[in-house]
């Protein structure tokens, strides 16, 4: 029942490694907790859509795979602009319900990461008719990009803004929503949800990246600040370099609070389908420095963002003004 996810439930993994990843229900929220090591190997204003097929040049300090990522990816690359936030939302409604009936159909199971910020409010018409009712949500697994090293309940939780404003509304099984362990600092958080995906990646919920050996997640749904982040990746920050690690932590974030986990690039570039959602003039720099049309001397992390199969930049008319 969509009302279930309101409650607050645990989901937590021991060392014997069981093969359903679902516990029981108690009273906190599903929370990941995993005791083994980890075992890494490496529309008045019409829709328009634009294929690229040059690439999107990165500078040399960013890192030789996410460059070389974004640059497979270029030509794979769509932008679609509409005159309101409103009609962005509708959009990106039909959008993702579409790629979860393909999933569901070819692989039986839809992995969805999410991102915090307006994309949740973004997300709302999936929440309605017809898709509450159309959408096979038993199928879907839930992850975030990133997250903040709070609990739970507090108000800087990813995981929190989620379940108030759109999962609590849709009935999608309680451990098939995979949250951080808060209660473990900003470095196990990391570690514990990187082995988490890796046992999913084991049993084949989450596909693997045949190019990249990474995760490779069906849909990515995320945000861009003001500055051209995405996750917890900022700009000039070591980390938007990694290029071994799945999950890994930051201390000192420019934007609050300071300690977060968060999906490197390499596992965001992996995901089959990304699409950055960004509306508001307060984004318009940035959009404009990300899309490649603008003489910013720094590469901006939303310019390394890429795709397998296909990277879609939804944004409304302010969000687009300088392109």
């Amino acid at each position: 029942m969509a009302s279930s996810m309101c409650a607050s439930t645990r989901l937590s993994l021991s060392s014997s490694l069981r093969t359903n990843l679902s516990s029981p229900r108690t009273s906190r929220a599903p929370l990941i907790s995993l005791r083994v090591s980890p075992i890494f190997q490496a529309l008045s204003f019409k829709s328009v859509r634009t294929n690229f097929k040059n690439p999107i040049s990165a500078s040399a300090s960013a890192s030789a795979s996410a460059s070389a990522s974004a640059r497979m990816a270029g030509q794979n690359k769509k932008i679609e602009k509409f005159e309101t936030e409103e009609e962005v939302a509708v959009r990106l409604a039909k959008y993702t319900a579409d790629l979860s009936a393909k999933f569901v159909k070819e692989r039986g199971a839809f992995t969805v990461v999410l991102s915090g910020g307006s994309l949740i409010d973004a997300l709302r018409k999936l929440a309605e008719a017809p898709y509450k009712d159309s959408v096979d949500w038993s199928k879907w697994h839930v992850f975030w990009v990133d997250e903040r090293v709070v609990k739970r309940d507090h108000v800087d939780s990813n995981y929190k803004l989620a379940l108030d404003g759109f999962l609590c509304k849709v009935p999608i099984p309680l451990g098939q929503v995979y949250g951080i362990n808060d209660a473990l600092s900003a470095e196990a958080a990391a570690d514990d949800y990187e082995t988490c995906l890796k046992h999913l990646v084991q049993r084949n919920v989450i596909a693997t990246s045949k190019t990249t050996g990474f995760p490779k997640f069906d849909l990515m749904l995320l945000g861009m600040g003001p500055d051209g982040h995405l996750a917890s990746l900022f700009p000039g920050h070591p980390l938007v370099n990694e290029k071994n690690k799945w999950v890994t932590c930051i201390k000192d974030s420019p934007k609050p609070p300071p300690e977060r986990i968060t999906f490197t690039f390499p596992v965001i570039n992996s995901a089959a389908y990304n699409a950055m959602v960004v509306t508001g003039e307060g984004k318009a720099s940035a959009v404009c420095t990300a899309l490649g049309n603008s003489q910013h001397s720094e590469t901006l992390p939303a310019q390394l963002l890429s795709a397998e199969d296909e990277l879609t930049w939804f944004l409304d008319k302010s969000a687009a003004l300088n392109l």
